[in-house]
């Protein structure tokens, strides 16, 4: 950046010291990040055009929170309808439209390990659409997908045949557009509920997905 300065030389500069500056060459789904619809399928509500990460309505990435503790079960499961209907009964929550559910899996504590790519459970179609057909538009895992790990999908298509097996929680997306965040970290800080979630996304524009600094904020319990 000396070259905007002619004549500057770095001696001249306070403390001999210039500027840090980073660039970066990485993908959207890089680090925790939010999908949007279009990462999913061209089209979402059963034939509207799948909005982009740019387009994704802000008011549905404040929300609730609502922490479902998936650990015990294997890695590569696929959760059901009914693990999601047991886990909320268990925790004494019924879900409100626009909640944010975020799933606690046995990948959460492999994060930075070389394990972490295979671990935890995935969350299948039919559990997704459970979520989603009660209001929810933005769901999250710490797990590296929201669907199982790839291998495990990979074994199941290799014996099956079945495509609709890969992807079959995003591909839900495509009946009803919702959101979801992936690699997320210290789920098992979090209580079942009483928390907010925060997770807006990096604005890229006709973007299939967003970086975002998810947090959860808790109301002060000071008088």
């Amino acid at each position: 950046m000396l070259g905007f300065f002619p004549g500057l030389t770095s001696g001249q500069l306070p403390d001999s010291a210039g500027w840090a500056v980073e660039e970066l060459h990485i993908t959207a789904h890089n680090g925790t990040h939010l999908d949007a619809p279009w990462h999913y399928h061209p089209t979402m509500n059963g034939g509207e055009r799948a909005i982009t990460i740019d387009e994704v309505p802000l008011d549905w990435c404040y929300r609730p929170g609502v922490k479902l503790d998936f650990r015990h079960l294997e890695d590569g499961y696929v959760a059901t309808a009914a693990d999601i209907e047991a886990e909320l009964q268990r925790i004494g929550y019924t879900l409100q439209p626009l909640d944010i559910v975020v799933i606690n899996t046995a990948a959460g504590e492999a994060y930075g390990t070389p394990t972490y790519l295979g671990k935890g459970c995935g969350i299948g179609r039919e559990a997704t659409l459970y979520l989603l057909e009660r209001g929810v538009r933005v769901t999250g895992t710490d797990a590296w997908s929201w669907d199982a790990p790839f291998p495990y999908t990979a074994r199941r298509f290799a014996e099956t045949g079945d495509a609709s097996l890969i992807w079959e929680g995003h591909k839900a997306g495509a009946k009803i557009g919702y959101c979801h965040l992936e690699k997320l970290a210290r789920l098992e800080e979090l209580p079942p509920f009483g928390f907010d979630v925060i997770c807006f996304p990096t604005k890229i524009k006709n973007g299939s997905a967003g970086w975002t600094r998810a947090v959860a904020v808790f109301e002060s319990e000071a008088g």
